[in-house]
C-alpha cells in the first residue's frame, strides 16, 4: 500500500497521483529520477493550491492564470531547472488524465516552459574509461571483493559503456533479449520504444564469462545483472557500485551511470560516427537531443586546435 506524500491527502494521492506515477514507471518506463521529480511537482502544486484556497476546486476548473500564479510563486523558491521539471510534470499529469477522460483541459498549456541554459553533458575520456573499467579486476587481485562481485560489476560497467544503455535498460535486461551470435541486445527504452544495441566485443566476452561461471538462472526471462541473492539488481545498487570505482580511479564522484552513456555517445562521435546512427543507437526520438554531443566533440576539437596550431 502506497503512502500519500506530505501535503497530499491520501484520497487525492490514491485517486489522482498514484495511477499517474504508475503509468510513468510501468508503461512509459520513465526513470525513477523522473518519476520522483514529477511526484514532487504534484506535491508542490497541491501545497500551493491549499495556500491559495483552491484545493477543493476540480483540476480542470483551474485557469491559465492560476497556473501562471503558481509558476510566479514557484520562481521564488526553485531554480530554473526545477521549475522547468515541475511545469513538464504537471503538463504530463493533465495530459494523462485527459486521455483517461477525467479531465477536459490543461491550464499549463498556456504556460511557457522556463528556458534552460544548455549544459554540455559530462563524460569521461577514453583513458579515464579504461581506468574505471579496470577497477573490479584491481579489487579482485587485492582480495577486496570476490570473483562474483568483480565480474558482475565489470559486466555492469561494460554494458553501460559498451552498449550505451540507460541504467533502467540495464537492470531490465534479460537473457532472452540478447543475441550472442550477433553481439546485440534488444532493449525497451523510454516510451516503450524497442531498439537494437550492439554491445561490443569486450562486453560480450564479459557477458559470456559471467553467464558460464556465475549466473544461476539463464532462461529467457531471467535478469542478466543480479545481486548476491541472484535477484534483479536494483538501480540504486548500480549507482552505489559505480561510486566505488569512481573513488578507486580518483574520478569525479558526481558522475552517474548515465554519464557512461554520455561517454559512449561522445566517443562514437569523436571517432567519426554518423550523427543519425548515434541517434538510433541511443534511442533518441529527436535528433536535437543527440546533437548536444556534437558540441562536446566540437569543444574537444577546439581545445586540441588551440593547443597545437601555431595560429590559434
Amino acid at each position: 500500500m502506497s503512502v500519500a506524500p506530505a501535503s497530499v491527502p491520501p484520497e487525492v494521492a490514491q485517486a489522482w497521483l498514484e495511477p499517474f506515477l504508475e503509468y510513468l514507471a510501468l508503461e512509459r518506463r520513465y526513470s525513477a529520477y523522473t518519476v520522483r521529480n514529477y511526484r514532487q511537482a504534484f506535491v508542490d502544486f497541491h501545497r500551493w493550491l491549499e495556500g491559495a484556497g483552491l484545493a477543493g476546486r476540480p483540476y480542470d476548473a483551474l485557469t491559465a492564470r492560476d497556473a501562471r500564479d503558481f509558476v510566479i510563486e514557484a520562481q521564488r523558491r526553485f531554480d530554473r531547472r526545477t521549475l522547468h521539471n515541475h511545469v513538464s510534470g504537471l503538463r504530463a499529469f493533465y495530459k494523462y488524465w485527459q486521455r483517461q477522460g477525467r479531465l477536459q483541459r490543461c491550464p499549463f498549456v498556456a504556460v511557457p516552459l522556463p528556458k534552460l541554459e544548455k549544459r554540455l553533458p559530462k563524460f569521461l575520456t577514453e583513458a579515464q574509461m579504461v581506468q574505471l573499467l579496470q577497477g573490479p579486476q584491481r579489487l579482485l587481485e587485492n582480495g577486496a571483493i570476490d570473483p562474483f562481485t568483480a565480474w558482475r560489476d565489470r559486466l555492469v560497467m561494460e554494458l553501460l559503456y559498451g552498449g550505451g544503455l540507460r541504467v533502467s535498460e540495464l537492470t531490465g535486461l534479460t537473457y532472452g533479449a540478447i543475441d550472442e551470435a550477433q553481439g546485440v541486445a534488444r532493449v525497451l527504452g523510454k516510451g516503450r520504444k524497442e531498439r537494437v544495441c550492439p554491445l561490443g566485443r569486450v562486453a560480450m566476452a564479459v557477458l559470456v564469462r559471467w553467464r558460464t561461471d556465475f549466473a544461476r538462472a539463464t532462461g529467457r526471462e531471467d535478469p542478466v545483472v543480479v545481486n548476491a541473492e541472484h535477484q534483479r539488481l536494483p538501480v540504486r545498487d548500480v549507482q552505489r557500485l559505480l561510486k566505488r570505482y569512481l573513488a578507486l580511479a580518483g574520478l569525479p564522484m558526481d558522475l552517474t551511470p548515465h554519464k557512461l552513456r554520455h561517454s559512449y555517445a561522445t566517443h562514437l562521435l569523436n571517432a567519426g560516427a554518423d550523427l543519425r546512427l548515434v541517434q538510433e543507437l541511443l534511442g533518441h526520438v529527436s535528433l536535437s537531443t543527440t546533437q548536444v554531443y556534437t558540441h562536446v566533440s566540437a569543444a574537444r576539437l577546439k581545445a586540441v586546435y588551440d593547443k597545437a596550431h601555431p595560429r590559434a
